[in-house]
């Protein structure tokens, strides 16, 4: 090979290596903290950038994101004098690359020292029991001891967070048995005072339902009463209503009797008949043993033929002539206007049926009444406002008999 051609390689080497030398590429959220002649020159900001070969170089390469350290659990001594272990995790992110490279030899040895010895005092004030329920008191006091300690490394500390807090085995022991205890205090208390207050609530509607049933017992008993009270008052109402009516209509028919008998002129033959048939009723009965012809019998009889035209003009009884005026006469109308009328006052004016039971909040909605009765004056005047002759019409016509 000639001595150029090798010359010529050699030199091509060169030119490749000084520019690989010269070129850098900075990535994303990412800083390269730069030195000349091992003095600090700059920091490389993302993107691509020129060096001077052989005089600068990349000191460090820094990660500008959010990291996150978990630090194994550390041995903290209480103020009660129990020992327990305590792992921590923390979130920082680096500020300055500058600082994070020449203000401390290694940043994370660093923070987990700090947040050791931090723990521990901030841990060694507080009891098992504070320490277990405080956790946000101990993060916030790590938080800011450790982001004022590490500011001038270029750290900024966003949070720490206790991952959890392991107390001995035999005081997670005793923790457990006075939970327990706790607990099973709590369930009786709550126990004696849900049947304390069952027994008062079941006590007070025992109370109440005995109060609603003693004055159910007594309206009831009122109401009773009133009812059997106002039934015989219209039981005895009625049965005078119909003794009235029955010795009105005994009277009434009596007069009518009495009315046709005048009218029809009877003579000694309907006498005579009617006897003929009163006789078997005489002789009806089971103690009539004998039964005596009355003397006046054949009389009867003799009464009976003239009745039937066998002697004298031959005329029948049954041809009786009209009255005077070619017409019976009309018997008049029986008034009776007053004889259904109650005396007895409406059963929803009484005083019994305004009773209220003052003991219930909900009463039965009130039931329509009934229509009202016109009273016994206002009959009497209707009565007195109607035409004196029934027979007499609205035009004052007289008109048929009733």
């Amino acid at each position: 090979m000639e001595p150029a051609i090798i010359a010529l390689l050699v030199i091509a080497l060169l030119v490749i290596v000084v520019l690989a030398k010269s070129v850098t590429i900075v990535p994303q959220a990412q800083a390269k903290v730069i030195e000349r002649l091992g003095r600090y020159s700059r920091t490389l900001q993302p993107g691509l950038s020129i060096l001077v070969p052989f005089v600068d170089r990349v000191r460090a390469t820094i990660d500008l994101r959010e990291q996150v350290i978990s630090f194994p659990p550390q041995p903290v001594i209480t103020s009660d004098n129990l020992q327990v272990g305590i792992d921590t995790v923390l979130y920082f992110q680096v500020t300055d690359p500058r600082l994070a490279v020449y203000g401390i030899a290694n940043y994370i040895t660093g923070m987990e020292q700090l947040t050791t010895t931090t723990l521990r005092n901030v841990v060694g004030g507080l009891n098992l029991e504070g320490a277990l329920t405080g956790r946000d008191g101990i993060n916030s006091q790590l938080r800011e001891v450790l982001d004022g300690t590490t500011g001038p490394w270029g750290l900024r500390v966003a949070r720490v967070e206790i991952k959890a807090i392991d107390p001995p085995a035999s005081i997670r022991d005793s923790m457990e048995k006075q939970m327990r205890a706790d607990r099973d205090k709590r369930a009786i208390i709550l126990t004696a005072e849900g049947a304390r207050q069952s027994a008062i609530t079941t006590a007070e509607g025992q109370k109440a339902a005995a109060i609603l049933s003693a004055e159910g017992k007594k309206q009831a008993a009122i109401l009773e009463a009133e009812a059997e009270r106002q039934s015989r008052i219209l039981r005895a109402e009625g049965e005078r209503a119909a003794l009235f009516l029955q010795a009105q209509g005994q009277a009434k028919s009596i007069e009518t009797v009495f009315q046709a008998i005048h009218d029809g002129k009877p003579d000694q033959g309907l006498l005579a008949y009617q006897y003929l048939q009163t006789l078997p009723k005489i002789a009806q009965g089971d103690a009539n043993k004998m039964w005596i012809v009355p003397s006046e019998f054949s009389k009867a009889l003799e009464g009976l033929s003239r009745l039937g035209g066998a002697e004298g003009d031959g005329k029948s009884w049954l041809d009786v002539e009209p009255s005077a005026n070619g017409s019976s006469t009309p018997t008049a109308a029986m008034d009776t206007t007053g004889w259904f009328e109650s005396q007895l006052p409406r059963a929803a004016d009484q005083p019994e049926a305004k009773i209220e039971l003052s003991s219930i909040a909900d009463a039965p909605p009130p039931t329509p009444q009934m229509p009202v009765t016109p009273s016994l004056t206002q009959a009497k005047q209707e009565v007195r406002e109607l035409p004196a002759d029934p027979s007499q019409t609205a035009n004052g016509q007289p008109g048929s008999p009733s």
